[in-house]
């Protein structure tokens, strides 16, 4: 997602940080290359002659040019202006104070309605909500079954009314949802492959019957320049309140992302990053600028963490880690809370800087597999103490796992090493401020403890 663009605004930066001092053609040269990164992601052609005119304006003024670091500033005004194009801060859905809360999801046909509302059901759910999954695409075939599944999936309940329209079952869903105390109500609705009367004129008796609190649109974020159009037709019809982007995650240029807000008025709330149910983050304008000049996003890492590692297993390890007991089985728990997180290749271009340095570094996700499989056909004393493992024994376990004895020689030296990493961790405890100082003495100076969202072996 926007590495072609990212890569382009970089290299613009970096020519301009060569330059001790800004003149107003190098900051016109400089935006020429801008307009044309962004035209090429496919950005709104009004929304780029508008952004870089702002840009332009900003950068040209004296405390730029005549500042210390020119270019750092122009990158902070980049930074800024990106930020208010994509509507500034994150948009959160509105609860209504009386429950219900209705969702109606609307769109095309194909732009992933019915999987976003079982994903945006199953993000409510661990936020302490009820919610209520409503099948009103009567049309396509097996539209309801695929919701039902999903529900069963994320074990959220779903309401369907067989033989009735989809208006009357959203109408429905309303009085059951409050009966059963569910307190939001996401209603799936049918679409068309293209935008037409019929569609629009269900869509319309469903929002009167049903008093929608918000209605969102799903877009298809691959389909580029046409979303937003899409999404300017919906929001003409319906008055959308917010804009979910699916697909983000694919091979993407991202100029929907940057285009709809400035178009439709109309905030992206949401955007999906992957198939699974939890792959549906909240959209930070603020954090996707970040990415896209390269600077990470530390942020989103964090959360990302949070959400997925034990802190419980977390303390353990750092005991063992202290103790020098780190084991295969604790570096196997390690990697399976890591793989939790989403795509490694995705992760380190969060972290600020990395991600320009790995760009042509292939990642082969499979090899955590591989690594799975070696341990696993381990026995429980092997995977306790790695060095027991000798020539018989790694042809068992080569053969169990299907991976060559080669492989697992590998993965016993690396483990051996980062062993030695862990003693060295260990013995924290002599650097000043940490623990026991020289000759025993404790310090009297403390200082605080280091606090991080996970740990890697």
């Amino acid at each position: 997602m926007f590495q072609s663009l990212s890569d382009k605004l970089q290299e613009t930066f970096k020519r301009l940080r060569g330059k001790g001092k800004l003149s107003e053609s190098d900051v016109s040269e400089a935006m020429r290359e801008v307009r044309v990164a962004l035209l090429e992601a496919d950005v709104s052609f009004k929304v780029v002659k508008e952004f870089v005119a702002k840009v332009k304006e900003r950068s040209i003024g004296v405390d730029v040019l005549e500042s210390l670091s020119p270019a750092q500033q122009v990158i902070k005004i980049v930074n800024e202006e990106l930020i208010a194009l994509m509507g500034g801060a994150a948009s959160k859905i509105e609860i209504a104070s009386k429950p219900p809360t209705v969702l109606l999801l609307v769109g095309l046909q194909g732009s992933g309605k019915t999987t976003h509302s079982a994903k945006l059901a199953h993000m409510l759910k661990q936020q302490g909500k009820r919610p209520l999954l409503v099948a009103c695409d009567t049309y396509r075939p097996a539209a309801v079954k695929q919701l039902q599944v999903l529900g069963e999936q994320i074990h959220v309940p779903v309401f369907y009314a067989e033989g009735k329209t989809p208006p009357v079952i959203a109408r429905e869903s309303i009085p059951y949802a409050l009966a059963h105390g569910q307190d939001v109500v996401i209603i799936d609705t049918a679409g068309r492959l293209h935008i037409n009367a019929e569609l629009m004129s269900e869509l319309q008796e469903i929002k009167r019957l049903t008093g929608p609190h918000e209605i969102l649109l799903v877009v298809d974020a691959m389909t580029g320049q046409d979303a937003v159009n899409v999404a300017e037709a919906f929001h003409k019809e319906l008055s959308l309140d917010g804009v979910i982007l699916s697909k983000l995650d694919g091979d993407t240029r991202g100029g929907a992302a940057l285009s709809v807000k400035a178009v439709t008025g109309c905030p992206i709330k949401f955007v999906g990053m992957g198939e699974k149910m939890d792959a549906l983050e909240a959209f930070h304008p603020d954090r996707l600028a970040s990415r896209i000049l390269g600077m990470g996003d530390v942020l989103t890492l964090i959360e990302k963490a949070q959400q997925n590692f034990d802190e419980k297993k977390n303390q353990e390890l750092e005991e063992k880690i202290r103790k020098a007991e780190f084991t295969l089985d604790d570096f196997l728990d390690q990697m399976q809370q890591l793989k939790k997180m989403g795509p490694l290749s995705s992760l380190l271009e969060m972290i600020p800087g990395l991600g320009k340095q790995l760009k042509d570094v292939q990642i082969d996700e499979k090899e955590m597999v591989h690594i799975e499989a070696l341990i696993y056909s381990m026995t429980p004393e092997e995977r306790r103490r790695p060095s027991i493992i000798k020539d018989s024994r790694k042809k068992r376990i080569a053969k169990g796992s299907g991976r060559s004895v080669q492989e697992l020689g590998r993965l016993l030296k690396q483990f051996e090493q980062m062993q030695k990493m862990m003693k060295q961790f260990s013995g924290l405890g002599k650097i000043p401020g940490i623990g026991k100082g020289k000759k025993g003495k404790k310090n009297k100076r403390k200082e605080p403890a280091l606090n991080f969202p996970f740990k890697f072996p």
